[in-house]
């Protein structure tokens, strides 16, 4: 048996892009390139558009977050960070009023990496921002592979601490929220489930996206009526909703279950609940993620499938 291994190489970013407007935001504007970063982050990013306007400057990348619609900035920059471009992720980021600033680099120099960890641990929680380190790898004279590697990004730990200030139960209730997420999003790894989760926040809920604007899936948590569920979160999309409504003996048939349907002005929701949940109950914990992951797969190819074939028409 040959056990003659391959040579891993570096290579230089310009070899593989000359320039970073014309051939690297052209290149991570793809879709199947931004899946990368995606996956990376932990965010779902859609692209909105290229060379966005911001003033007399121009933004490399405007895109949005795919389940919750949250704006983000990404800017590139393939050379050592410098506080031109660190001035510009801050004036972007305050132009578009986005949530999400994605700062990407061939290497960072310490100051600035300083900086946007107090960024992160001095601004709400609802701005996260990253600092994101790209490299270029071959094996002997394969292909080149790109690799993004997080070198900062928001604590969300410490974020709630800080704001929280006196640690009342909506701080506590917080914590236990993100804990949850958290470990959610852990033991759907470890499981190896198909299932995309993002970079999990100390809200309530937890949105997972099927590929879709018009619908998502919406996870929550109730630690007041102690239940946990999983729902089809429709936004601005009435039309869908009820071709969805008209299919309900089908679907709960195929779900096996009955389901809620929320019908609201402004988004509708079709939810399945699990009872007797409580956050602090580590020995059924297992339990209550087996369900969720199980209830979102179930969601997404039933409710996957109909979307599909709803927007042909």
């Amino acid at each position: 048996m040959d056990k003659t291994l391959g040579k891993i190489t570096k290579v230089d970013l310009r070899k593989a892009w000359k320039n970073e407007e014309y051939d690297f935001s052209a290149w991570l504007s793809e879709e199947v390139n931004l899946a990368l970063l995606s996956e990376e982050i932990g965010i779902d990013i859609r692209l909105m558009k290229k060379e966005a306007e911001v003033g007399k400057y121009s933004l490399d990348i405007l895109a949005e977050e795919e389940a919750t619609g949250r704006k983000i900035v990404i800017e590139n920059q393939l050379e050592t960070t410098n506080h031109d471009h660190l001035g510009k992720i801050i004036t972007y980021a305050a132009g578009y009023d986005a949530d999400i600033i994605i700062w990407i680099f061939r290497e960072i120099r310490e100051e600035h990496r300083q900086a946007i960890d107090w960024l992160n641990e001095n601004t709400n929680e609802d701005v996260a921002f990253f600092a994101v380190k790209l490299e270029l790898w071959q094996i002997d004279n394969s292909v080149p592979a790109p690799k993004f590697q997080i070198i900062s990004s928001p604590n969300e730990w410490a974020k709630i601490l800080k704001q929280g200030g006196n640690k009342d139960e909506l701080t506590d209730t917080k914590l236990k929220q993100l804990d949850f997420w958290t470990k959610l999003k852990t033991y759907a790894q470890e499981q190896k489930s198909p299932i995309k989760f993002q970079t999990p926040r100390p809200q309530h809920w937890y949105d997972v996206s099927i590929g879709f604007s018009e619908a998502h899936i919406l996870l929550t948590v109730n630690t007041r009526d102690n239940f946990i569920s999983c729902g089809l979160y429709v936004s601005n999309d009435k039309k869908l909703y009820t071709d969805l409504k008209d299919k309900e003996i089908f679907i709960e048939k195929e779900l096996n279950v009955k389901l809620e349907w929320r019908d609201r002005d402004v988004a509708s929701l079709i939810i399945d609940k699990k009872d007797g949940f409580d956050i602090q109950d580590e020995q059924n914990m297992q339990e209550y993620f087996n369900w969720l992951i199980e209830r979102t797969l179930a969601f997404s190819k039933v409710f996957g499938k109909l979307i599909k074939e709803y927007k042909k028409y």
